[in-house]
């Protein structure tokens, strides 16, 4: 009876093992790294809530010029150091004729107690299900202290008044980003 015991044992690690490696693929396959837009691209389709629950459409940013950028998470430190700073030149953009989009994956709620403690007087859009970010090419494998997760990339796409994208950051340092957004819509 042994015997059976063992094929049976054999089959279930066999079984596990392809399962493993199974989950694994489709994980890759579901997160895997979607190309950035680029420069001369069209502004995809979106609508999102801010961070008074209101619904916010890309078609409603049509005929502005604007910044959508895109950041991990609120409070961490990165990211109140960029939004602190467009908060801090908001008011050159406004005078510049350029609207401040921002976007994570948070919810509804965090950025409401970001916006209130940070005094953002800018859009932050909520993208829980990470579909906006995905569209944009922010979404993808990130590596901090030695481990690799799915999350933004952080990023900054400069948009004209016909949607068209102009100016792409890919990889975005916080500190002095927003004076460098404000020199680029000036050339």
């Amino acid at each position: 009876c042994s015997w059976i015991n063992h094929i049976r044992c054999e089959f279930y690690i066999q079984y596990k093992t392809y399962w493993l490696i199974l989950t694994q693929r489709i994980f890759i396959w579901k997160n895997r790294k979607i190309d950035m837009i680029k420069e001369k691209e069209m502004v995809p389709k979106f609508q999102l809530q801010d961070a008074d629950g209101n619904t916010i459409k890309s078609s409603q940013l049509k005929g502005k010029k604007f910044v959508v950028y895109f950041y991990p998470r609120d409070f961490t430190p990165g990211c109140t150091t960029e939004a602190d700073e467009f908060s801090k030149d908001y008011k050159k953009f406004q005078k510049a004729g350029i609207e401040i989009v921002g976007i994570s994956k948070d919810d509804v709620t965090s950025h409401r107690k970001f916006c209130d403690k940070m005094n953002i007087p800018y859009i932050l859009l909520a993208d829980v299900e990470t579909e906006v970010c995905k569209k944009f090419g922010v979404w993808g494998l990130k590596k901090f202290m030695g481990r690799e997760f799915m999350g933004i990339n952080r990023s900054t796409f400069l948009v004209n008044e016909k949607g068209k994208i102009f100016k792409v950051f890919p990889k975005v340092k916080p500190k002095g980003h927003s004076k460098e957004v404000l020199e680029a819509f000036k050339k």
